[in-house]
């Protein structure tokens, strides 16, 4: 440094006289020695001493300080300690903002979005001010916002509402309207676009009323927007609405673009209407055109589970076999099949009837095996195994009809005819 001219134009920033940018250019070589050997209290005193003389100089300062502090944070004996260097890095990245906001690639945006994800980190009880921190990141970054920071600000909002009562309903709704244009200019941040809706399905302020309040007026202006009418079929289907309004854009997004998903919402909202009739319509018209294997077996086994729960048992146990034959490690079209075999032995009478109840239980333990330990089908299984051997034909019926333990016997009657079984006593 002894060689330097600090009466150089290009010192100017560093100080008024070639002293003071001498001085200066040292504090700072010392800020970053400091820093590299943890000795953080010399260090907040270099940093200081910069900030005060020469804060326009070099960003590096700021980088180091903002090192400096959340150091310091990590070492703080005391909450009050913490709260206070937590204040202390805050500071010091609005005289970063202040002082290099203009910097064309870690201005102002890049600033106050890595400001607000330390804010949470470090003051995650301060919800007021988290959602200012994020707010003002957002408004500063624009359309180039990183897509993390959109739906970090939104889920927290979201938490906002469901525990405390700082944020109402209405705030929800608007700020998600405000922020899905958003993801529509972004369409690479498809997966955040989900989490963004996720979290508005669960906020608990996407009610079927709000939700309407919401799409009623866009699809009035935009009634043919298959964007709009996509986002608003799956927050509407999410919250199991079953209004006149949701089956009306429900069936004019079907229209739109008919496809497997849609169908499967509208099945469902037509079954939770007990119209089976035109669940099982929509099901099979996408099955007609549906040519994905994987796509196929989900709607056959929703065709079953339709046909099931409307008494169609021959139907249910037809499109659950072709669901079981496309994918046999699924456990639900057995578990489909096992109801249907009991459900059949009834209208058999006699001893065939109880008999049925063999197949039954082997194709619902055969659903044990493969459903996962999570389904919501599991419990009522394993419950059906108890039931379907207390009605196994017993050990005189199997007697008088020449039957030994373990022999096989194939079923003759109901949808389980023509499978072959083992013969056990209850």
């Amino acid at each position: 440094m002894a060689q330097q001219d600090f009466s150089d134009p290009k010192y100017a920033v560093w100080g008024d006289t070639p002293q003071e940018r001498e001085q200066n250019i040292l504090n700072s070589n010392f800020l970053k020695e400091s820093l590299d050997n943890k000795d953080y209290n010399a260090a907040a005193h270099y940093l200081k001493e910069l900030l005060d003389k020469c804060p326009k100089a070099s960003q590096n300062t700021f980088v180091r300080g903002i090192t400096l502090y959340k150091n310091k944070i990590a070492r703080a004996k005391s909450i009050a300690e913490k709260n206070t260097y937590t204040d202390s890095l805050m500071i010091v990245y609005d005289l970063r903002n202040e002082y290099f906001g203009d910097h064309p690639k870690y201005g102002t945006p890049y600033i106050l979005d890595r400001k607000a994800r330390e804010y949470l980190m470090y003051k995650p009880a301060d919800r007021k001010g988290i959602r200012e921190a994020f707010r003002a990141a957002i408004e500063a970054g624009g359309d180039n916002t990183d897509p993390e920071t959109v739906v970090a600000y939104f889920s927290n909002l979201c938490d906002d509402y469901r525990n405390t009562d700082e944020v109402m309903p209405d705030e929800i709704i608007a700020e998600y309207d405000l922020l899905t244009p958003f993801f529509e200019k972004n369409p690479a941040a498809a997966e955040y676009k989900s989490q963004f809706d996720a979290a508005f399905g669960l906020s608990g302020a996407a009610s079927c009323e709000n939700l309407e309040r919401l799409f009623k007026g866009k699809l009035a202006a935009a009634p043919d927007d298959e964007a709009l009418l996509s986002q608003a079929v799956a927050l509407m289907s999410r919250a199991k609405c079953d209004g006149d309004f949701y089956f009306s854009i429900a069936e004019k997004y079907y229209q739109v673009k008919p496809s497997s998903e849609t169908a499967m919402f509208l099945a469902q909202a037509f079954q939770n209407k007990k119209d089976y009739a035109k669940a099982k319509t929509y099901l099979n018209e996408a099955l007609d055109v549906e040519k994905d294997p994987a796509e196929r077996q989900k709607l056959l086994v929703r065709i079953a589970l339709v046909g099931l729960v409307s008494n169609d048992i021959p139907g249910a146990a037809a499109a659950a076999r072709q669901a079981r034959d496309l994918d046999p490690e699924d456990g639900v079209p057995y578990f489909i099949l096992a109801q249907c075999y009991a459900s059949s032995a009834g209208s058999c009478g006699g001893f065939a009837g109880l008999a049925t109840y063999w197949a039954a239980y082997d194709t619902m333990a055969k659903a044990v095996e493969l459903l996962p330990a999570d389904s919501e089908y599991m419990e009522h299984a394993k419950s059906s195994l108890g039931k379907f051997r207390s009605v196994f034909p017993s050990s005189e019926e199997c007697f008088f009809n020449e039957l030994q333990e373990g022999a096989r016997y194939t079923v003759t009657c109901g949808t389980a005819a023509g499978i072959t079984t083992t013969v056990r006593a209850r």
